[in-house]
């Protein structure tokens, strides 16, 4: 069990990119801690701002994937692409 808990924390800290340790650049850190109250606070502001739009088109097609999950193609009774077995017809695909 030891071993095996080992083996993934090192494989896990092997594939771990190494631009999550930039997070501690110490230019950021000095101009974050220098700043005032309401440089902060944009600073809070500004990284809710870039967070949520990705988020939000993610969980977007998210959701319109897993509705639209069974749709393939619809033909309509007024359609004139119909096969001769009809238009529900299972073609073998």
């Amino acid at each position: 069990m030891k071993k095996t808990l080992l083996l993934f924390s090192l494989v896990f800290v092997l594939l771990m990119p190494f631009a999550l340790f930039g997070q501690g650049c110490a230019l950021c850190y000095t101009q974050a801690a220098g700043s005032g109250a309401k440089m902060i606070a944009a600073l809070k502001s500004g990284i809710l701002v870039m967070m949520f739009p990705p988020m939000g088109i993610c969980v977007f097609f998210t959701i319109m994937g897993y509705r639209k999950r069974n749709k393939f193609y619809e033909l309509d009774s007024n359609s004139a692409i119909h096969d001769e077995r009809g238009p529900n017809a299972d073609l073998g695909w």
